[in-house]
């Protein structure tokens, strides 16, 4: 597969994934059938997100990204999401991001004087 042919089944998966939460909520499904239903469809999702990481890690490093293999569901599936890091505003001193989300500053700089300081 290459990575559009892996992008057009990831977009699949998703849309698999909101007809089963229709269908779930129309009364269509068992909430057995759908879970069951929606693992596996998580479970496909996960394998083309790896391997779509893996074609691009190869591609950057100068590797044929047609080496890229689709990993087993298990493998792919204990594999530990890295938080998001914290953006930052381009300007060093901003407080866009504080650590306390509860004391935002509203992008005003500390130290400094301004309108509501």
């Amino acid at each position: 597969m290459n990575d559009k042919e892996i992008l057009a089944r990831i977009s699949g998966l998703i849309e698999t994934e909101h007809e089963l939460r229709g269908q779930l909520a129309a009364g269509a499904l068992t909430s057995d059938e759908e879970h069951q239903r929606l693992r596996s469809a998580e479970e496909a999702l996960d394998q083309c997100w790896d391997l779509l990481r893996q074609r691009r890690a190869k591609r950057e490093f100068g590797a044929n990204p047609d080496d890229a293999a689709v990993r087993p569901a298990a493998e792919v599936e204990g594999y530990r999401q890295l938080p998001v890091p914290r953006q930052r505003c381009h300007f060093s001193q901003c407080r866009c991001f504080p650590e306390d989300p509860g004391r935002a500053c509203l992008g005003r700089v500390s130290g400094t004087r301004g309108a509501g300081s």
